[in-house]
């Protein structure tokens, strides 16, 4: 019996597959940590046998490197792919068997050039499912502008392998074909992903934008490079460790889940200039944290924040996190790449507080107070994307994205006041805290951001948008 299961992690908007059949298994793009796969394949008596990865990704340290050397699969990659590791690189159109079922290779070049799809064929030989990666999303398709090449290849000559490949490759099989993607809404691999995390290829076909029949292939490029955001920094470093290799997982939480007294944090801190990280809640930040350390709270979204805002990815990183939840931090941090993490505040915040060492904090006002506050013409700061501000915003809100902060900081003036919100109080708090380690001191954050303004009738005001 053929059995698939989708494991998708939701703070990275990621899904990696378990396929198994007649005690054979296949995972597909797996997360860093193998031991959920081998856990699994244990649970249900089967062999992990194939790795298959859709192509080297960027917004994620995959796992198939440390789940091969445990397990002794072997990792499938599609033409065009050339890792510094053994795997077993697909022709186009090779099959596959795994127990009674087979994957089809689908060498679908486009988003990268060793991008590959596998269309799986049930016991039956019949095409059940396919596995798209980064090529075909539920309502969109993957980004044209992450693999060009020393100026070989431009991004308009990848959205046009895309446009092929799609054309050639996936529109043509059945309607009735399951589609399961690489990722969801809130990866930055595309620009109009759904919420869903499946659906069938006909409704794709009727619905995707980028599957239009009647679109050409100079109107495709046009629309799929048109309002791409810029990539972040941490998606090529990502890649090389994808495609280079990496230190295994265990050892980098070993090096990082590290308890340290106040005085080894304080010690280790000016010693290695690491960046002081604060996981907690935003509103416990707000209320006190050690001076010059930036909050990203690990019930946000942590990890792809993370890569947005700290531009090293080699940084060596020490841990302000709730008790107990240290190695989580750790673990999430290596998903992306930051595998410096050099260890945390034993006892967190209040051990800090309780010795005596200095404090900062940052002062939170309720949307009520902002309302009252706008009628003396102050500086507001909107930290949502465009595309949120745009529809509707505090009359007289400056749109300064969190994700453009470190390009726009120097426009900023330290004598002035600024009213800071966002959609709900995350990503201000993020950007107070990186204002205040970099000298900002006048800085006042608006709790439950516009969600909560919006109650309390503050006038508001939309950009129209152009045709």
């Amino acid at each position: 019996m053929m059995k698939i299961e989708q494991i998708y992690t939701g703070c990275l908007a990621q899904g990696a597959y378990f396929i198994s059949s007649n005690g054979e298994a296949v995972v597909i793009d797996p997360l860093r940590d193998p031991q959920p796969y081998i856990d699994k394949a244990k649970s249900e008596n089967v062999t992990i046998k194939y790795i298959f990865e859709t192509h080297f990704h960027a917004d994620f340290v995959s796992g198939h490197v440390d789940l091969a050397e445990k397990t002794g699969a072997v990792i499938i990659f599609g033409p065009n792919a050339n890792p510094n590791y053994d795997v077993k690189i697909a022709s186009d159109g090779e099959v596959i068997k795994l127990g009674d079922v087979s994957f089809k290779v689908l060498h679908t070049p486009g988003h990268t050039m060793e991008s590959t799809c596998y269309l799986l064929m049930d016991e039956h030989q019949l095409p059940h499912s396919i596995y798209t990666g980064d090529t075909l999303f539920i309502g969109d398709v993957g980004r044209p502008d992450l693999a060009q090449k020393n100026g070989e290849l431009t991004t308009e000559d990848l959205a046009g392998y895309l446009f092929d490949s799609l054309r050639n490759k996936l529109m043509p099989l059945p309607d009735s074909l399951v589609v399961y993607p690489a990722h969801g809404a809130g990866s930055a691999c595309g620009k109009n992903m759904s919420k869903e995390t499946f659906d069938l290829l006909g409704h794709q076909k009727e619905v995707n934008y980028a599957l239009r029949q009647d679109m050409s292939k100079s109107e495709f490029i046009t629309e799929l490079t048109t309002g791409i955001a810029s990539p972040p920094a941490y998606f090529a470093e990502n890649v090389k460790m994808n495609k280079n290799g990496y230190e295994s997982l265990s050892a980098v939480m070993e090096k990082g889940v590290v308890p340290l007294t106040v005085e080894a944090f304080e010690a280790a801190a000016n010693a290695s200039g690491a960046l002081l990280l604060d996981t907690r809640k935003q509103e416990a930040f707000a209320a006190g944290f050690i001076p010059n350390s930036i909050y990203i709270g690990i019930d946000g979204g942590f990890a792809p924040w993370v890569g947005a805002l700290i531009l090293d990815i080699k940084q060596p990183i020490l841990i302000i996190a709730d008790d107990g939840r240290e190695a989580e931090v750790v673990h999430r941090l290596a998903r992306v790449g930051y595998d410096n993490s050099i260890g945390f505040l034993k006892g967190g915040f209040d051990a800090w507080k309780n010795a005596g060492k200095e404090v900062d904090s940052i002062h939170s006002i309720s949307a009520t107070e902002f309302a009252e506050a706008t009628k003396n013409g102050i500086t507001i700061l909107d930290v949502r994307k465009p595309g949120e501000y745009n529809p509707e915003h505090v009359a007289g809100a400056i749109n300064m994205p969190l994700d453009h902060i470190n390009l726009q900081m120097a426009e900023l003036d330290k004598n002035k006041t600024f009213y800071i919100h966002c959609a709900g109080g995350y990503r201000s708090m993020i950007y107070a805290s990186i204002l205040k380690s970099r000298g900002f001191e006048k800085l006042i954050d608006v709790a439950g951001g516009y969600a909560a303004i919006k109650q309390t009738g503050v006038s508001k005001e939309t950009i129209a948008c152009s045709n």
